[in-house]
């Protein structure tokens, strides 16, 4: 009975231990951070789930890279899936109005698109086409991207919000907006913005549709919280909030001022510092009511957040609040607040940007090569005429246990250091030194597997799996694709998008193609926080493996730079059917090495003539013939024409 047990015992920790999808999914958190969008299939892919009525449809990702490969559309590449875009719009847009239904509030939503967020033609002729069944406007903080919203929005029940400096030329293309019927709204930042817009007002014979960006006392948390109180550079102080109301009373003009701006901040992980601001904001546009301002619209800027991590935390790169949550404080705060006072309920107005977008892009790229951090082979025993460091490491590596992890931990890098000495001295030779950092390297990866075990680790041994980590090298810049990455650490979701069904058996960080230091990926979302390496596969000859960064929508595309004269990945745009299949309904070829050294103002045909004199000249010098001189020049040709990323 006894032998029964334990053989049921070992059969079930056998079984609890053996790798599956599921496992893949709580290892990625791809069920929390993926918002019902994305997941991983039986067959171990990840997959990007689209609703089509009560019915979900799941399409493999790796099945559109391998439609992409076909196209001629090679590794690194941005892949869009339109629906995903459709469906934050209709998300956000239903979740504000069953908030409204549900609250009884007595007027409606309309969101804004900020256009800095993602100015992609395609992304922004998605969102006016989409978006149009909802009203769903763009906010505009240029004269170009004025000039986009202009072009784009066919509904003129859409608004489009004025932000920013804003001079004549600016402010006559949105009085004739204005003029032609389109709700475009001019928000005042500064005081000096104002005697513009009166005096252009004048003289083309349109009143202005006006706004006033105040600047809330109320701070948030997260990366951006200096968006938001006394030393936020963006609004009007209240003492300017009344020398506007002054000067359009003046004007005869107050009439013109119908809507209270204020922007709490973005990615704003609490939903406490969303009530509070919006609760000021309140106080505010009740205060310009009492001044005789009409008003009317509320604009809450944006703010609402995207949960990288997927821990639901107000944490920087997370969120502890749901969208439904979102919207029903919002509808709740302002009614509450002005329901007392008996003023009519505004228009609410949100840009929301980052949640709206994020989700709909990802970064998709192949890895190149790895370095790991495996010993290599080691000899059975040492020669007797060993160095006497080898044999002391020797001795180590045979007598490490869960006892003594942190002492042969000390003696392997204190061997290994003495004996790189001996060699700067000229007394030990190269191979010596190759044995014992390769017998230490040894020491150290089996001091790691043990201490899953030990019960108390020093913080040199909890730093020990890191530093033992691979470096996988990915074909991407990180410069070009992930600028936030780089720039403010941001946090995004990174897993395989194959392989899933595999246990992930290596621990690495990821390394871009830019040969800088800097061009590296070593923090990753996990359920228990910041981790530091990344599980991943490790690489089979002659098969590709493919890596994915999700929710890269907002910002990454025009943020980037041209580090090392990297340019624009390819770029695909997807629509997911109902019955599984998809159709490839924009492509964009990345730019060619002519494309971006025109960037940086070479002239490609100059530098080819250029290049053609030097060819010529190694001709008359005797170091090449003619026929070698045009497979150069076509070579150079080709080159120009060539992707700036690695090709296979």
């Amino acid at each position: 009975m006894a032998i029964t047990q334990k053989t049921d015992d070992i059969q079930r920790q056998q079984q609890a231990t053996k790798w599956d999808t599921e496992r893949s999914v709580e290892l990625y958190g791809v069920r929390d951070w993926g918002s019902d969008y994305f997941d991983i299939s039986a067959d171990g892919n990840a997959v990007v789930s689209i609703q089509f009525g009560d019915s979900t449809v799941q399409v493999p990702i790796i099945d559109i890279v391998n439609g992409m490969k076909e196209r001629g559309l090679e590794m690194p590449a941005v892949l869009r899936i339109e629906n995903l875009l459709d469906q934050r719009i209709k998300q956000l847009n239903e979740a504000f109005a069953n908030a409204i239904k549900q609250a009884d509030y007595q007027s409606y939503y309309r969101g804004v698109f900020p256009i800095k967020v993602n100015q992609q033609c395609h992304v922004i002729e998605e969102i006016a086409d989409f978006g149009r069944h909802y009203h769903h406007g763009l906010e505009a903080g240029s004269k170009a991207e004025l000039i986009i919203a202009l072009s784009q929005l066919k509904d003129h029940d859409s608004l489009i919000i004025c932000n920013g400096y804003k001079d004549a030329e600016f402010i006559d293309l949105g009085l004739y907006a204005r003029q032609m019927g389109i709700p475009c709204f001019f928000v005042i930042e500064t005081l000096s913005e104002l005697p513009i817009i009166l005096a252009r007002s004048a003289a083309l014979g349109i009143e202005p549709l006006i706004g006033v960006r105040i600047r809330l006392a109320s701070m948030v948390e997260g990366h951006w919280n200096e968006d938001s109180g006394d030393r936020s550079i963006f609004g009007l102080s209240t003492n300017a909030l009344l020398d506007v109301v002054e000067q359009l009373k003046q004007s005869n003009m107050l009439h013109c001022l119908q809507m209270l701006h204020s922007h709490l901040g973005s990615q704003i992980p609490n939903i406490r510092n969303i009530r509070t601001g919006v609760l000021e904001a309140c106080r505010f546009y009740t205060g310009l009511i009492e001044e005789g301002a009409p008003m009317g619209y509320i604009d809450l800027g944006g703010g609402l957040a995207v949960d990288y991590e997927g821990t639901r935390t107000n944490t920087t790169h997370s969120m502890n609040y749901s969208l439904e949550e979102y919207c029903s404080n919002i509808v709740e705060t302002i009614q509450e607040s002005f329901e007392p006072l008996g003023i009519a309920h505004p228009v609410i107005v949100s840009e929301s940007g980052r949640a709206l977008v994020a989700y709909s892009s990802m970064l998709l790229f192949n890895i190149l090569d790895v370095r790991d951090h495996k010993p290599g082979k080691l000899p059975e025993t040492l020669p007797e005429d060993s160095h006497d460091l080898l044999g002391n490491l020797f001795y180590v590596l045979q007598n490490v246990t869960l006892k003594n992890l942190q002492e042969c931990y000390n003696d392997s890098l204190y061997y290994r250091d003495e004996m790189r000495e001996e060699f700067h001295r000229g007394q030990s030779s190269l191979r010596e030194r190759a044995l014992a950092e390769n017998i230490s390297l040894a020491i150290l990866e089996k001091i790691s597997e043990l201490l899953p075990q030990a019960t108390r680790i020093s913080p040199e041994l909890e730093t020990l799996p890191e530093l033992l980590s691979d470096i996988y090298y990915g074909n991407f810049s990180l410069f070009q694709s992930l600028p936030d990455i780089w720039a403010m650490d941001q946090i995004f979701p990174i897993m395989p998008i194959h392989r899933l069904g595999e246990e992930p058996t290596r621990n690495a960080v990821l390394a871009d193609i830019t040969c800088d230091c800097d061009g590296k990926i070593d923090s990753f979302a996990h359920a228990d926080g910041i981790r530091k390496t990344l599980p991943l596969h490790a690489l089979k000859d002659n098969e590709e493996y493919y890596l994915s960064v999700f929710l890269v929508g907002a910002y990454q595309e025009t943020l980037g730079d041209l580090h090392n004269l990297f340019g624009d990945t390819n770029v695909v745009s997807v629509h997911i059917n109902e019955d599984g299949s998809f159709d490839f309904v924009r492509e964009f070829h990345g730019d060619s090495i002519a494309d971006v050294l025109s960037y940086v103002e070479y002239d490609p045909k100059v530098m080819e003539e250029q290049f053609r004199r030097i060819a010529e000249q190694a001709v008359r010098d005797g170091k090449i013939t003619v026929s070698v001189r045009q497979q150069i020049l076509k070579a150079f040709r080709e080159g120009m024409q060539g992707y700036t990323f690695f090709e296979r």
